[in-house]
């Protein structure tokens, strides 16, 4: 039977166009059930308060910078959203006197235009504000080499080779309510994938690369970034890609609940937790990653009820 076509863009693949029994068994999910979808490979927490939700996430940079040393150096693959622990991080930081010189950073993403990256200059540079936000904030004497700093880029494949020299410890990010981590959406319905999507094994081979962006995901990011106006978002982006997150020791994803909504935020922890990857749903092909961490701050699980407002 063939697979419905997209509620939300009849040309893509999404969530929408998965079982039915699956997305009904995602929206009854409780707070308590997120916690016992828990396995071996994939653990869920959830944090109380706003203060202990940031704090934890900032503290993973904390943990996988203390680890990198001369003879291996070490470091973490963080997200533009959430952002909000990245001031918290340069804080701790410099409160520690914690030394960066063998730790090691990379972006997930950065937007393009016109066929190339987009300079530091441009106001939704990811580079940017990962620099104002928190490598700017850090005692110069403490700070990371600048070659130590790793952003995607049209211009090179160095991003992609330095996952084989650089132990990344953990990869972080956050959810879109597309199911993405990074910028890995769901692909057009179009060609070989018109009357299906990618099987994960073919999904998990895309490494960093352009991508085109999903009209949710542009729709998401003016929302977020940019109050609502579209026309400032790019259509296209370069991002990390599943053959790097596969070299990532842990890949952890936070959910403060203002970036996915309720029903999308337990969705892929139910498919994560009961191993049904789809390429529709690419934040669901971490089923097959050995060690996945979803953290959710209470206030922002929320619930699937309707509510008219």
């Amino acid at each position: 039977m063939p697979r419905p076509l997209s509620k939300l863009a009849p040309a893509w693949w999404d969530y929408t166009t998965l079982d039915k029994d699956i997305l009904a068994d995602a929206a009854r999910l409780t707070a308590k059930d997120l916690v016992q979808l828990s396995r071996p490979g994939f653990s869920v927490r959830i944090f109380d308060t706003v203060e202990e939700f940031y704090a934890a996430e900032a503290l993973e940079y904390i943990e996988a910078w203390r680890q990198a040393t001369p003879d291996n150096p070490a470091g973490i693959c963080g997200p533009i959203g959430p952002t909000e622990q990245l001031p918290i991080v340069a804080r701790i930081v410099n409160a520690i006197g914690l030394s960066l010189r063998h730790a090691h950073f990379w972006g997930m993403d950065e937007w393009v235009i016109d066929g190339k990256t987009v300079p530091e200059s441009h106001p939704l540079s990811f580079a940017r504000c990962d620099k104002a936000q928190c490598f700017d904030r850090i005692d110069k004497a403490l700070r990371m080499p600048s070659a130590n700093l790793h952003f995607p880029s049209t211009e090179s494949d160095a991003y992609s080779r330095s996952y084989d020299s650089v132990r990344c410890v953990l990869m972080q990010g956050g959810q879109g309510e597309i199911k993405h981590w990074a910028f890995n959406d769901p692909l057009p319905r179009k060609g070989k994938y018109r009357d299906a999507p990618p099987t994960p094994a073919e999904y998990r081979k895309l490494g960093t690369r352009k991508v085109t962006l999903h009209p949710v995901t542009i729709t998401q990011n003016a929302r977020t970034s940019g109050g609502g106006n579209v026309a400032l978002v790019p259509t296209e982006a370069m991002t990390v890609g599943p053959r790097e997150t596969w070299k990532a020791e842990t890949v952890s994803i936070w959910h403060p609940g203002h970036h996915d909504n309720p029903f999308g935020i337990r969705l892929t922890a139910l498919m994560i937790s009961k191993r049904i990857p789809d390429a529709a749903v690419p934040m669901s092909l971490l089923a097959d990653h050995p060690n996945v961490r979803f953290s959710y701050l209470r206030s922002g699980i929320g619930s699937v009820a309707v509510e008219m407002h």
